[in-house]
């Protein structure tokens, strides 16, 4: 009896210990102010951190930085890295500083490479290549790795310069080495990510790049390096991609080797493009369909294609490219038809989209754009319209009548319009500049904008009407501060919340990562209590990339009269990551995505507020115009 009583006193304790213990990290008053400064941006509060004796709150604080990105913090933030005795302080210091540009940063950073810890040098090494500038270049060429960490670390550095343009030979050199299978997965990918998104490369020897897209085995490198392809030569690039998209079984590999594919022009890449816009994945036909040339000797057998494929996006794209091809009036009343006949917003979106090789058909989308009632098929149509008047068949004396086009769709007030019509208005190839025009109706459409609502809209205005006015492009306008968290809310959320999202293709289970994201995942909770979620399209479908939904406007340039903080983590971009959309540092709101694979270059840029743990094959087959129905927590 006394071992029953045991028994149940011990069940008691443990339920009750679970009833008091934390929902997260927040519960202690000192981390949720730490996150408190890091949302108002409070840098001196942040720095004072870094000194306390204990050493949660200084990697808290350092973390809270790498979101400030204030440079007055780089020195404290130095000292910090070389001298705190704490691993993850360290490692925590480093990326701040990564996150961080300017000079004191790159000072900051390069001593940590002598750091007797491996996890540390590697967030160095990355760090620098996000930092360094060319004359420091040889301090990430000549640093000798001397495990896998720091390879992976200084393969990550390499990628990192070359997204930002400062790549040499050495680096190539050593990036191609890093492809071999000896190397560790993230090492391999890196490299192989790098390839895939730094210009201007000469890639000698390509051996290992191509033996990396056939047969690495890990998807996500070779997904990276068939994308990398692309760089290569054609006579020896082609069959691999046709062996591609044959063979491999993954579509995100297909993927990138139709896009690859679609940048030549011959009998050869033909047989490829159709197997790609006839794949069993609608994905893979999506993205041979958006890059392919439009070659004349490809005309037929696009033709069949187009008139057989299920797919509205493919088919769509497949009038675009034909229209390129050749100007057939009796295609553009087919696709005006299929338009007047639809019903289905995203359908009609697309179809005016496919005009935008068609100079002919100029009336017909300017009108669509000025009488439109769907937020979807108008900016669709101004974008449209852009095109068209940039093609080289369109008549140059319709100049004057286009922008009274534009005047007019400017001052119908719609921000989305407003934003694609303000960045055409300023393409030197237009000349707009050299008309006699009054363009003070950009001012007057600025007038009835309104931050932080309307920020994407005003950063190209802002650029247009100084662009008028002959004065230098100004800064880009800035949301401030407008939205605290909401701390009580987030004291309530489990670390480990999950929620779960019904579509119209099936269920998604998502994790929340409230102790990484406070302020973003308050924001995504109260939205769905509200039910803002439900009946949301998913307005954005990127093969291989992103879906994307959370407008209110169902074309992406939907937003609330409120932005909420960018919140940067360690944490990176995998496949089912789920992130802010935004126009900018500090300008989320109510629009996130999932992505289909990594996706190394958002990382630190965009902020992660959940994960897939449910339903990744719901989000890969989700297309343009799925919706969701319902969105709740479990």
């Amino acid at each position: 009896m006394k071992r029953i009583k045991l028994l149940i006193w011990i069940s008691f304790a443990i339920s009750l210990t679970r009833c008091t213990s934390p929902t997260n990290k927040f519960a202690d008053p000192k981390i949720a102010a730490i996150a408190d400064f890091q949302d108002h941006r409070q840098t001196d509060s942040l720095i004072h951190l870094l000194l306390s004796t204990n050493a949660i709150y200084r990697i808290e604080a350092a973390k809270a930085l790498a979101s400030v990105q204030d440079s007055t913090a780089s020195l404290q933030l130095g000292t910090m890295l070389l001298e705190d005795p704490v691993i993850e302080a360290r490692r925590s210091a480093a990326f701040a500083l990564g996150q961080t540009s300017g000079t004191a940063s790159v000072n900051a950073l390069i001593p940590a490479l002598e750091d007797s810890n491996s996890a540390v040098v590697a967030e160095a090494l990355e760090a620098l290549g996000k930092t360094i500038q060319p004359a420091d270049l040889t301090l990430l060429t000549r640093y000798k790795s001397e495990d896998t960490t720091q390879q992976a670390g200084q393969a990550w550095g390499f990628y990192w310069v070359g997204l930002r343009g400062l790549s040499n030979n050495k680096i190539v050199s050593k990036q191609l080495e890093f492809l071999k299978p000896s190397y560790s997965f993230q090492t391999r990918m890196a490299a192989a990510h790098f390839f895939n998104r730094t210009t201007k490369l000469t890639i000698e020897p390509d051996d290992e790049l191509i033996a990396a897209a056939t047969n690495d085995p890990s998807a996500y490198v070779r997904m990276a390096a068939s994308a990398g392809l692309r760089k290569l030569d054609s006579t020896k690039c082609i069959p691999v991609l046709l062996s591609i998209l044959k063979n491999d079984a993954d579509y995100r590999v297909r993927v990138s080797a139709a896009r690859s594919l679609t940048n030549w022009s011959n009998s050869e890449t033909l047989e490829g493009i159709i197997r790609a816009l006839r794949d069993r994945s609608e994905h893979v036909g999506i993205a041979a369909a958006e890059s392919l040339k439009p070659i004349l000797a490809f005309r037929s057998a696009l033709w069949e294609v187009a008139e057989s494929t299920k797919s509205n996006r493919i088919k769509t794209n497949l009038y675009k490219a034909l229209l390129g091809m050749h100007p057939d009036s009796v295609l553009v009343k087919k696709i005006m038809a299929s338009y007047q006949a639809s019903t289905n917003d995203y359908e009609r979106a697309a179809l005016i989209g496919s005009l935008a090789n068609s100079p002919a058909s100029y009336q017909f989308i300017a009108d669509e754009l000025l009488r439109a009632t769907s937020l979807v098929v108008k900016t669709n149509a101004a974008q449209t319209l852009v095109m068209v008047s940039k093609n080289r068949n369109f008549d140059q004396k319709s100049k004057a009548a286009l922008l009274g086009i534009y005047r007019d769709a400017i001052l119908g007030g719609d921000p989305g319009v407003i934003a694609i019509i303000a960045a055409a208005l300023v393409d030197p190839t237009s000349d707009f500049k050299n008309m006699d025009a009054d363009f003070s109706f950009l001012k007057e459409a600025k007038s009835k904008l309104t931050l932080p609502k309307d920020i994407e809209a005003l950063q190209p205005l802002e650029v247009a009407i100084a662009y008028f006015e002959g004065k230098e492009k100004p800064k880009a306008p800035q949301n401030q501060f407008n939205h605290p968290i909401d701390w009580k809310l987030v004291k309530t959320i489990k670390k480990n919340q999950r929620v779960r999202i019904e579509t119209t293709k099936g269920a998604i289970v998502l994790t929340l990562l409230v102790e990484e994201a406070p302020g973003s995942v308050a924001n995504f909770v109260e939205l769905v209590s509200k039910k803002y979620f439900n009946d949301k399209f998913f307005h954005r479908v990127v093969p291989n990339f992103v879906i994307q939904t959370g407008c209110n406007r169902g074309d992406g340039f939907g937003s609330e009269d409120y932005s909420i903080r960018s919140e940067f983590s360690t944490r990176r971009y995998k496949e089912g990551s789920v992130g802010m959309a935004s126009a900018g540092k500090d300008t989320e709101g109510t629009q996130w995505f999932i992505t289909h694979s990594p996706t190394p270059h958002l990382n630190g840029r965009y902020t992660i507020f959940a994960e897939v743990t449910e339903g990744m094959e719901v989000v890969h087959a989700i297309q343009v115009g799925d919706k969701i129905k319902t969105v709740f927590l479990l």
